[in-house]
């Protein structure tokens, strides 16, 4: 989860979500060299008391501002189009899970054990138990199990939601009368926290996102104990 004064990302619980951040320092340190080149050659340009009547006719200057920019772009860009397909490849899911949006909470349905599912809702803050997050967390819970292929469908009911956990890496619109769907696998156990990213209503702050990563064998007792109980 964020903690206050962050200024970077959440750490990565997930391959994709590591690349993110891979990427996204790769483009930083490209940033920093262009605003540094900038800052130099306005300042040389300001200092200087020399001048050259011909530099508005330099065909070297021309050339190097044109391919200069041509070649960052193709540095950012191809990474960028790695990541991209990474992130809409869905290969052999072991589980999938339906999170449908309403005003203002989630459902999550899992399809592939006999078709359970539950409601997720905020605990008011005046029900929270020591150790809890306010405006973050959850009475149910959506349950994975780590080191396995994931894929949640996603849509709405009602109006325009987004379903979004920074540390994994996921942002995934629901919009009504459409399926979504994003895959991705949890690489270690954790309580991971998100919250609905598309201003949906008056409570849209009120609609947090708890993914809950557990191992392969805890989640098969939880899911039978789920079964049992529905």
């Amino acid at each position: 989860m964020a903690h206050p004064s962050q200024l970077g990302f959440q750490d990565a619980a997930s391959p994709v979500m590591e690349e993110l951040l891979h990427f996204h320092d790769h483009t930083l340190m490209i940033v920093f060299l262009i605003s540094t080149l900038v800052l130099y050659i306005i300042m040389a340009m300001v200092t200087t008391k020399l001048t050259n009547k011909f530099i508005l006719d330099s065909q070297e200057i021309e050339i190097i501002w044109t391919l200069l920019p041509a070649l960052i772009l193709i540095l950012i860009a191809l990474p960028s189009l790695r990541i991209l397909y990474l992130m809409d490849e869905v290969n052999d899911p072991h589980l999938t899970v339906k999170a449908l949006g309403h005003q203002w909470y989630w459902s999550y349905e899992y399809t592939d054990y006999n078709n359970f599912g539950f409601d997720s809702y905020m605990v008011p803050t005046q029900d929270l138990t020591p150790g809890q997050f306010r405006l973050l967390d959850v009475d149910h819970r959506m349950v994975i199990p780590t080191e396995s292929p994931v894929r949640v469908l996603i849509t709405a009911d009602d109006v325009l939601h987004s379903w979004a956990v920074p540390s994994l890496g996921i942002k995934m619109d629901a919009v009504p009368g459409r399926l979504n769907q994003t895959a991705f696998i949890v690489s270690r156990p954790g309580i991971y926290y998100g919250q609905c990213s598309e201003i949906c209503g008056a409570n849209h702050s009120f609609m947090p996102v708890v993914v809950e990563a557990i191992p392969l064998k805890h989640f098969e007792n939880w899911s039978t104990l789920m079964l049992e109980n529905s």
